[in-house]
């Protein structure tokens, strides 16, 4: 966002901000609201009620369904409701910032979402696809950078910006179908890969992506039980796995309120050493989180949680490791799921030997548990497990100052004022 300051109008410590040519507030997004949402917004509109049932169930499907991002395309709702919708909501994609095509299949998208207040700016937030031959899994990021600073996540170097809301977390989802044809009468474009045959080319999300889901959990419960609804995107719930690093306030929640798939990103078997990898354990540690897992609403054998492990040469790579890992598993429908390290730029941690990864997964296999060894997609990218970071950053708590000083007309602070003044030098030069 530009902004454009007359700093002759007053004082040196006082500059002038036009609030109306400082932000322009994007309209509401009709993507994300839930059905309840739908007839609220019809009826703000003047749809009389008897008509408004019919109406949202015409929008879902147009959302959802057909996966249209015009309200012109909405050929059977009249136009003058169609010009009230467009004039109060929007149902725009975000913009694809970057796209990239690992050489195995696996694309990667940026998408800028839009400031949605004075002191916010837009928001860039990655997304990655992976296509397998008997299914498509995308990777659904929830938070702008990451509070948990995870040692061996590129995410975790990135402070967190914000929250993501329900509209934008589902709009990947509505991106990537638009990007690989999984709408009705389309086919896969040129260039993308998805499952052959009868596969739906998105059978899969995880919330994997960038942030930690649990610490967004209402807009992320909202956007899957959307994803989830039988007559629109249609995701089976075991199809769709939400992976938190830890927050076992939240876990039995989640459970009860989404029926999702759970995924625990563990990477440790000691606490001291899980305290290093993964910080949230110094405040939630290995064993209240196995607690939580094991009253996992729906725990069972056909809806097992996967627990991820990374494989850091060195570090937790041990038989010893792999061994504690059955002892502290003992008891919960499990699967584990072991991740070779992905290296990012700056990462002071290097993969486990291959043939270590192997001894680690023998044990665990003679134990009984599943444990598939993930391989490593789109590391050419930078879109494997552990690499994803966009270069959205959190505004400066003084412009933020400055931008509601301005907003409510009042002069700003004098070392506010300053930081702005050498800003505007700096970029007129």
């Amino acid at each position: 966002m530009s902004v454009t300051l007359d700093l002759a109008a007053h004082n040196s410590n006082a500059p002038t901000v036009d609030p109306a040519a400082l932000f322009a507030a994007p309209k509401q997004q009709l993507v994300g609201l839930d059905r309840a949402d739908l007839l609220e917004a019809l009826g703000s509109l003047g749809v009389p009620e008897k008509q408004r049932r019919m109406r949202a169930r015409q929008l879902w499907n147009w959302l959802y369904v057909r996966g249209v991002s015009d309200f012109d395309s909405m050929s059977n709702i009249a136009k003058d409701l169609r010009s009230r919708l467009a004039d109060a909501y929007s149902i725009e994609r975000p913009e694809i910032v970057a796209e990239q095509i690992s050489q195995d299949g696996t694309a990667k998208w940026l998408m800028r979402f839009p400031a949605s207040s004075p002191t916010e700016q837009p928001v860039d937030v990655e997304t990655v696809y992976i296509p397998e031959a008997d299914r498509g899994t995308l990777c659904v990021s929830s938070q702008v950078g990451c509070t948990l600073t995870c040692t061996f996540c590129h995410t975790g170097t990135q402070k967190l910006v914000r929250n993501l809301t329900a509209d934008e977390i589902l709009a990947q989802i509505l991106v990537a179908r638009d990007r690989l044809g999984d709408w009705p009468d389309q086919e896969t474009p040129a260039g993308m890969t998805a499952p052959a045959g009868d596969v739906r080319a998105i059978s899969n999300v995880v919330l994997m992506g960038m942030g930690e889901p649990l610490y967004n959990f209402d807009h992320v419960k909202k956007a899957l039980l959307i994803a989830s609804d039988g007559e629109g995107i249609s995701l089976s719930k075991r199809r769709i796995t939400l992976s938190t690093s830890g927050v076992v306030p939240q876990i039995e929640k989640c459970g009860a309120e989404t029926g999702v798939m759970l995924a625990i990103s563990l990477h440790a078997v000691r606490d001291e050493l899980r305290n290093e990898l993964v910080p949230l354990n110094k405040k939630y540690p290995i064993a209240e989180l196995l607690d939580a897992c094991r009253n996992y609403p729906g725990v069972s054998n056909a809806k097992r949680i996967t627990f991820e492990y990374v494989m850091l040469k060195g570090v937790n790579d041990s038989l010893a490791d792999a061994k504690e890992l059955v002892r502290l598993l003992k008891g919960i429908p499990a699967k584990i799921n072991l991740i070779p390290f992905n290296p990012w730029p700056g990462t002071r941690y290097d993969c486990s030997d291959w043939d270590q990864i192997e001894r680690f997964a023998d044990v665990v296999n003679r134990a009984g548990y599943a444990s598939p060894v993930r391989t490593p997609r789109g590391r050419d990218i930078l879109a494997a497990c552990g690499q994803l970071k966009s270069e959205s950053e959190r505004i400066p708590a003084w412009k933020k100052r400055a931008i509601s000083a301005a907003l409510a007309g009042e002069d700003m602070d004098t070392h506010d004022a300053a930081h702005l003044a050498a800003r505007s030098d700096a970029e007129a030069e």
